[in-house]
């Protein structure tokens, strides 16, 4: 009965004899058996912690360039793990301008508001509108100034103008394009096979692991 790998050795040289044990052998024809679901086990555990690891990255880069809290970016980040028997995870990305209040701590002066190293002059950090306060600014101030305010559109509504006081002092929101991120998303994407192939193959050998672990006891 074979007893597994072993050294034979004489004066002049040495063998070393690599075989699985009896025990291992049938635990690889066992397991051979097992392969689909446990492939399938795998697979699914590598396809999640992929898009975990893309969401962590993106977050990573897009904050680091933008000046963004990563938390505030994650937000905008949303993974959808495998559920069902459907081999499929998805992440998805808003590219949306993001309010300036949530990139960092809002701080208010005299001058007007700063956040994460930017400057809205002129600004002011109240709740007007919504359950939080946010950096808002009067479309008739001098400081005024579209770029900062991306969603806004002065003399009309849109998603980021409001109106304070039956129109008479309407009000733009701070936001933060996200525009330029997009490199960021479609670079990561296109290292998604590569991560995901490393990730199964550890998930695969941890699949036999388990089940070569098991037959310790047999």
């Amino acid at each position: 009965m074979s007893v597994g790998s072993h050294v034979q050795q004489n004066r002049d040289s040495g063998m070393i004899n690599i075989m699985p044990s009896a025990v291992h052998s049938q635990a690889l024809r066992e397991f051979g058996q097992l392969v689909p679901k446990a492939a399938a086990a795998a697979q699914r555990r590598a396809i999640n912690k992929t898009l975990g690891r893309l969401r962590t990255h993106i977050a990573r880069a897009v904050g680091k360039q933008e000046r963004i809290a990563i938390g505030a970016v994650r937000q905008r980040l949303r993974a959808y793990p495998i559920s069902g028997g459907a081999m499929r995870g998805k992440l998805w990305f808003g590219v949306n301008a993001i309010e300036a209040s949530r990139i960092g701590r809002p701080r208010q002066s005299r001058a007007g508001v700063s956040v994460a190293g930017r400057r809205y002059q002129g600004a002011f950090f109240r709740q007007v509108y919504g359950n939080s306060p946010d950096i808002w600014i009067r479309t008739s101030s001098k400081h005024f100034n579209a770029t900062d305010y991306p969603d806004s559109t002065q003399g009309r509504r849109s998603s980021g103008f409001i109106a304070e006081s039956d129109n008479r002092f309407p009000l733009a929101k701070a936001k933060v394009s996200l525009e330029q991120v997009r490199p960021h998303f479609d670079s990561w994407v296109k290292r998604a096979d590569e991560i995901l192939l490393e990730i199964l193959k550890q998930e695969l050998n941890f699949e036999l692991q388990k089940y070569l672990k098991g037959t310790a006891r047999v």
